[in-house]
C-alpha cells in the first residue's frame, strides 16, 4: 500500500470511528475549507483542514492525495471524488446493517438476527451445551460495545468494521469481503 493509500485509510478510519456522520460531516467540513467554492482543494487546504481534525500530514502526503483525485492536472483535490472513493467503505458496513436490522428499528438484536441467521447448526447447540439463543448472543456481542447490552447500533457495527477495514488493503477487497460475510 502506498503511502496516500495509508493517509486516505486512516481519514476513513477517523471518520467511521465518528459514527454514521463521519463522512457527511467531512463532506460539509471539506465545503467549508473550499473558499471559492470550485469544489476543490489544493494541499496547503487540505493539510490545514485535516490538522484541524487530528490528522497532521506533512506537505508530500497532502501533496500525493491531492494528485491521486487530481482531474484536470490542477494540482487540486476534486472534493466529490475524494468523498466517493472514502464512502465505498462506509456504504458496505450500513448495508450489511441494514441486513441484519430486520425490524428497521435501527438497533440489531437477537431478534433481528433470529430472522437472518439459524445457529442450530453450531457445535455447542448440537452438543447441548448452549442453546440457539446463546450462539445469537455471543454472535451479537461481537460487535456490542464494552456494555453489552444486547443492542448493536449502527455505530458500534460501524466501530466493529474500523478495527477490520484497517486490516484490508483496497476498497474492493474490503467491499468483496463484506459482500461475501454477508452474502449481500
Amino acid at each position: 500500500m502506498d503511502t496516500v493509500d495509508v493517509t486516505v485509510e486512516k481519514l476513513r478510519a477517523q471518520c467511521l470511528s465518528r459514527g454514521a456522520s463521519g463522512i457527511q460531516g467531512l463532506a460539509r467540513f471539506f465545503r467549508r475549507l473550499d473558499r471559492d467554492g470550485n469544489r476543490r482543494l489544493d494541499a496547503g487546504e487540505l493539510q490545514r483542514g485535516l490538522a484541524e481534525l487530528g490528522l497532521v500530514l506533512d506537505e508530500a502526503e497532502a501533496e500525493g492525495v491531492c494528485r491521486r483525485w487530481d482531474r484536470d492536472g490542477s494540482g487540486t483535490l476534486d472534493l466529490e471524488e475524494f468523498l466517493r472513493v472514502l464512502r465505498a467503505r462506509e456504504a458496505v458496513i450500513a448495508a450489511a446493517f441494514t441486513k441484519l436490522d430486520r425490524s428497521g428499528d435501527g438497533v440489531v438484536t437477537v431478534d433481528d438476527l433470529r430472522g437472518v441467521y439459524s445457529g442450530c447448526a453450531h457445535p455447542k447447540v448440537r452438543s447441548g451445551e448452549w442453546t440457539e439463543e446463546e450462539v445469537l448472543r455471543r454472535f451479537l456481542d461481537n460487535f456490542d460495545s464494552s456494555e453489552k447490552d444486547g443492542q448493536v447500533t449502527l455505530a458500534e457495527f460501524q466501530d466493529y468494521y474500523s478495527g477490520v477495514s484497517a486490516s484490508v488493503d483496497t476498497d474492493e477487497e474490503f467491499v468483496a469481503m463484506v459482500t461475501s460475510a454477508w452474502r449481500l
